[in-house]
């Protein structure tokens, strides 16, 4: 079998998912061929180690005119027997062979952006609606990452039932690989993330102000790339005098991966997620988490994370004091949150990702160890 996968999202804040496909799937392709689309910014993000995987260079900015034009003559060249986009932007003009396309979540097309006008954002979303039903009528399988995602693309987008698939992804721990970060406190919490307004950053914000009172040595830590969204919660902070916040920007993983297991515990207040990777990851270096209850996040994180509901910033804050206030509620989340990890695993991703390939090709499952990891 003759599969593509459009790896785009390399370099992006979904490209985890697409790195450690790659990654697992080298492992246990057998005899099958793979060719890799990565755009030429991200042309060191991966490097093929199988026989078998061959990296192509594209210059295919996502949501363009060459994604309807360029891509679809890349695909018709190379003649796959199916295609695998790693997210829904796609050519939907004229290309008409076998694919199958992740659907993250559907949180653009849903939420308006605050930070654009209403007329922008609502045009945007308005061409979106229509573009991902088309996507998903076109495609032979849909794959979500958790339940809620999937019940939200059948409802919204209208797909058939049997048509989506649910595969879970993972959190990628690696203890020994971890590298201190400077910072002031003695104690902080932790956010790890973007900055979007359904994040609920300045909630959580807000709520670590609240603890401050009680507790005045306590920081918050924020990391990620920082732009226009960060520069919004900043401006937040500034205007309500709030102190004891860090903005760390963009991080390595080795020091990312040092603040989860250090933190007193993890926060994660978003009011939309698809899967909730960061929560997982924190998990798994051994911080508490601290998660609203809103869309996936209770499946993924199971008992492993103490509760709150999203808009409510008092209990977001007594979720915080029961947390940093009571060591047996804490050991009891750091205990189910490393047990709540194990559940996940990338490695069996990519076996039921490539078995499902073979179903849509019409392909047997050849030459390949399914253990492999």
């Amino acid at each position: 079998m003759h599969i593509a996968i459009d790896a785009r999202i390399l370099g992006t804040t979904t490209g985890t998912l697409a790195d450690r496909l790659l990654h697992h799937l080298q492992a246990i392709a057998g005899d099958h061929r793979f060719d890799v689309l990565l755009n030429r910014e991200h042309a060191d993000s991966w490097t093929p180690h199988a026989a078998n995987f061959t990296k192509h260079l594209v210059d295919v900015p996502f949501n363009s005119l060459a994604e309807q034009t360029q891509l679809r003559r890349v695909l018709a060249a190379l003649q796959p027997d199916l295609i695998h986009f790693c997210s829904p932007q796609q050519p939907l003009l004229f290309y008409r062979g076998r694919k199958v396309t992740t659907f993250h979540d559907l949180t653009q097309l849903r939420l308006r952006n605050p930070l654009r006008s209403a007329f922008v954002s609502g045009a945007k979303r308005a061409v979106g609606w229509p573009i991902a039903r088309a996507v998903v009528r076109e495609n032979a399988r849909i794959i979500t990452p958790s339940a809620f995602t999937r019940d939200d693309v059948v409802r919204h987008l209208r797909a058939d039932p049997a048509k989506v698939a649910v595969i879970y992804e993972a959190a990628e721990i690696h203890p020994g690989e971890l590298a201190p970060y400077e910072h002031p406190f003695a104690r902080y919490l932790l956010y790890v993330g973007r900055h979007s307004a359904y994040k609920n950053v300045n909630r959580l914000c807000d709520a670590h102000q609240r603890l401050l009172a009680d507790h005045p040595d306590f920081g918050l830590i924020l990391v990620g790339r920082k732009g226009v969204e960060t520069e919004a919660t900043e401006r937040h902070c500034r205007e309500h005098g709030y102190r004891n916040i860090v903005f760390t920007g963009y991080l390595p993983d080795a020091q990312r991966d040092w603040l989860y297991g250090n933190a007193a515990a993890y926060v994660f207040p978003s009011f939309a997620e698809g899967f909730g990777l960061p929560g997982l990851e924190a998990m798994g270096y051994g911080a508490p988490v601290i998660s609203s209850d809103a869309t996936c996040l209770p499946e993924i994180y199971g008992d492993g994370a103490l509760y709150f509901a999203p808009g409510d910033v008092d209990a977001m804050a007594g979720a915080i004091r029961q947390v940093i206030e009571d060591p047996q509620t804490r050991e009891h989340l750091i205990e189910r949150g490393r047990a709540r990890v194990e559940v996940f695993s990338w490695a069996r991703m990519a076996e039921e990702t490539l078995r499902l390939y073979e179903q849509v090709a019409g392909t047997p499952t050849q030459g390949r160890n399914p253990t492999a990891e």
